[in-house]
């Protein structure tokens, strides 16, 4: 492995750090990243969780035909109205930034700002966004609010976005922890990657000594996060069995990770691997 170069900017995003990007990119800068996006997933679930499940922000059928929107949701349309105004101010300029709605997107009117061109350009595209779409709604929202309804849709919709981006973020690093990782050791990847063997990359990009590091890392940070803070000495914040009470249960954001974020990072390294020689 390269040899890590210190950066004291390291905790700041990868577009923001790499004055030269092929002399500074290290696994180092791409791993202290990872770790303050783990804050913004923690705290982006505690703000979606103020909110019950609201179903009806979800159901394609609400909104009927009203002004040509029918079959799509409150939740989906909030997101592809709110891309399409952030493309205009230049967001998806950032390489950084992965939309889950690429086709509707408008032209930005800001001028445009010159991004190192860190990744590899034939594998820069890598999208798993639909997979991170379905995970959210159909797996994770229900397993952390509550079945009910208070009629905050668009609230719920706002918070929901947030996750989104967060996790897209945090999944679509994968390109960058890929593109160093083939720097750092380009024999070991060639082979597979010309015998285009997904398995042996699997196998390759997997450490489970640090999964299981990551896992108990996110669970404690829901744990310190989730907290209610008071300043009398009381401890009022267990349940009836005196357990302690969280705003997201720790073990569903430990879940969260272990059945979906890590799988869903490591496809877009291999899928961003499989084309590295193109």
């Amino acid at each position: 492995m390269a040899s890590q170069i210190p950066n004291k900017n390291s905790s700041r995003p990868l577009s923001e750090t790499f004055d030269d990007p092929l002399k500074t990119l290290s696994l180092e800068s791409v791993r202290d990243n990872l770790v303050r996006i783990e804050d913004s997933i923690v705290f982006a679930l505690i703000e979606r969780s103020r909110f019950p499940l609201n179903s009806q922000a979800y159901d394609t059928s609400y909104l009927g035909n009203h002004k040509g929107h029918g079959g799509r949701s409150i939740a989906e349309f909030f997101v592809r109205e709110t891309e399409v105004f952030e493309a205009k101010l230049g967001r998806y300029q950032n390489p950084e930034e992965v939309p889950f709605f690429a086709d509707d997107l408008a032209f930005p009117i800001v001028p445009p700002y010159n991004y190192p061109q860190v990744l590899y350009p034939a594998a820069a595209s890598v999208n798993v966004s639909k997979d991170i779409w379905d995970m959210y709604f159909k797996d994770l929202l229900p397993l952390f609010t509550s079945e009910s309804d208070d009629g905050n849709y668009v609230s719920a919709a706002a918070a929901d976005l947030v996750c989104l981006q967060a996790l897209s973020r945090r999944i679509h690093y994968g390109r960058y922890v890929a593109e160093v990782k083939f720097r750092d050791a380009p024999q070991d990847y060639t082979p597979a990657i010309r015998a285009k063997d997904r398995d042996t990359l699997m196998k390759l990009l997997t450490f489970e000594t640090v999964e299981e590091m990551v896992k108990r890392r996110v669970e404690k940070k829901a744990k310190v996060f989730g907290q209610d803070v008071t300043l009398d000495d009381k401890n009022n914040n267990t349940d009836p069995e005196g357990e302690p009470k969280y705003k997201v249960n720790p073990s569903v954001v430990a879940h969260l990770y272990s059945k979906w974020v890590m799988p869903l990072t490591k496809v877009v390294e291999v899928e961003y691997l499989l084309r590295r020689l193109d």
